[in-house]
């Protein structure tokens, strides 16, 4: 499938991109949203483009080539955006995007173990360099830490009967295995396959994501120039609620008083974005 970038207009809308400055996409992904940023802020505007995972970024690379100088991609986390700001000598930010979910690429890459509807091994890490997988998560934490996994950040009720079943039956290897597993244990697809929840907790707790979007924020704060503005895109209310209660602290000037979701023709040429949730604030003094 084609990755198509998530509530692009809107994104364009709150960040209200001029044609000079740097700006920052902090998910390039496939670049899609990159690529609108750099033709909103032509001629003079550039933007840097961060993301975790290098094989993103090879294929954004190509993508971007055609703007040359105007774009500069970086492997880093959003969380150390400052530095890596400093480290390349640029002074602030005039506007960042975060789309911080995971694009179709990696979950259509079943070597990458995003997806429970393809075989692959229990990876799920964005930055491969890192050494924690899904599989050390599922084979050596115990069944208390588990359960709490799928608790808290998949709100997965049968949590643990779930963390009983995959200890019986560990070692795991691969999605399929897992899947099964949740599938005799959760119940039978619905509306929603019972294997969404946990995978989204292994991922989210693989990569560290929620601290990870608590920090970046920070460090998006120190990024942007006085009157820049951060516009996140999230996917579930555990994001969504960071990013909300990080908007009300000192520093930030709220532009999206309520969450602002995809429009029905968006949402009818990409269903992926039926969970997107995105909010929109303006650096102020006071940090």
């Amino acid at each position: 499938m084609t990755h198509q970038p998530v509530m692009m207009q809107e994104s364009l809308m709150w960040l209200s991109p001029r044609p000079e400055g740097w700006w920052a996409d902090c998910t390039v992904g496939d670049g899609g949203h990159t690529e609108a940023l750099l033709q909103a802020t032509a001629p003079a505007g550039k933007v840097i483009g961060l993301d975790k995972d290098r094989e993103a970024l090879a294929r954004a690379q190509e993508r971007l080539d055609p703007y040359g100088e105007r774009v500069l991609l970086v492997q880093a986390d959003f969380r150390d955006l400052h530095h890596v700001l400093k480290d390349r000598g640029i002074p602030g930010l005039s506007g960042a995007l975060m789309d911080v979910g995971v694009s179709s690429f990696q979950l259509d890459n079943a070597a990458r173990g995003f997806s429970f509807q393809k075989p692959g091994p229990l990876d799920m890490r964005m930055d491969r360099r890192q050494g924690l997988t899904a599989a050390d998560i599922i084979n050596h934490a115990d069944e208390k830490e588990l359960s709490e996994i799928f608790y808290r950040y998949g709100e997965e009720r049968r949590s643990r009967q779930l963390a009983r079943q995959i200890v019986k039956r560990r070692p795991l290897a691969h999605t399929g295995e897992l899947a099964e597993i949740i599938r005799r244990t959760v119940g039978r697809p619905g509306r929603m396959h019972p294997a969404t929840r946990v995978f989204q907790a292994l991922r989210i707790a693989v990569n560290d994501e929620l601290t990870g979007l608590q920090e970046g924020v920070k460090a998006a704060r120190q990024a942007l120039m006085t009157g820049g503005r951060l516009v996140v895109i999230s996917f579930h209310s555990l994001e969504d609620r960071i990013v909300k209660e990080a908007f009300r602290s000192r520093g930030w000037e709220r532009l999206t008083k309520k969450v602002v979701r995809p429009q029905a023709d968006e949402l009818g040429k990409n269903p992926r974005a039926r969970s997107a949730r995105l909010r929109a604030a303006r650096a102020v003094e006071g940090v």
